[in-house]
């Protein structure tokens, strides 16, 4: 025997199909929303994170601005320091150069035949002016001098004959070159 189904059962199938087709593509473009809202909360927390480390770096940057800034001042006054300290460390050691340079220079007069009248020092020259009781000493003098260690040139300017208290003497004019560093 042949049974016949008289229900629509084909058109319920269609209809649950169509249900739950509905459903899957509801359900999807729900998902879909979903995750493209998880995707821009994502993504503007990262902006965020992003923007707050950009501000801390810029803080962060000012503030080794000035620093460096401080540093540079530091070298700049440290290289005057160390100028200044040097222009007295000079100074020092030429303080009593030129006390010793008279006083060997007062060593090398022969006491009873020369008398000097005016020494002068300009830079690294200095001028000698005295007088002698003859040429021969005056001489013997100069020679002297240009054995003296921080002389490095003897230059007779003049040389004549005055005469004080009725003796004739010899009166000269040196001029000197002294050596670097004296």
């Amino acid at each position: 025997m042949i049974k016949i189904n008289l229900l629509p059962y084909r058109e319920k199938e269609k209809k649950e199909n169509f249900s739950r087709q509905i459903f899957i593509v509801a359900g999807s473009f729900i998902v879909f929303i979903l995750i493209l809202a998880w995707v821009q909360i994502w993504i503007s927390s990262l902006i965020n994170n992003l923007e707050s480390q950009i501000k801390k770096s810029e803080t962060s940057l000012a503030d080794l601005d000035k620093k460096i800034g401080n540093l540079e001042k530091f070298k700049k006054d440290k290289q005057e320091l160390e100028q200044k300290i040097g222009v007295i460390a000079t100074l020092e050691e030429n303080r009593l150069a030129p006390v010793k340079t008279l006083d060997n220079l007062a060593i090398l007069v022969p006491g009873a035949d020369v008398w000097l009248v005016k020494i002068t020092q300009k830079g690294d020259k200095i001028n000698i002016e005295g007088i002698g009781r003859d040429n021969i000493i005056v001489a013997d003098f100069m020679k002297s001098i240009e054995k003296f260690e921080p002389i490095k040139s003897v230059d007779l300017i003049s040389s004549k004959k005055t005469e004080i208290a009725g003796i004739t003497l010899q009166q000269f004019n040196f001029s000197c070159v002294l050596k670097k560093g004296f």
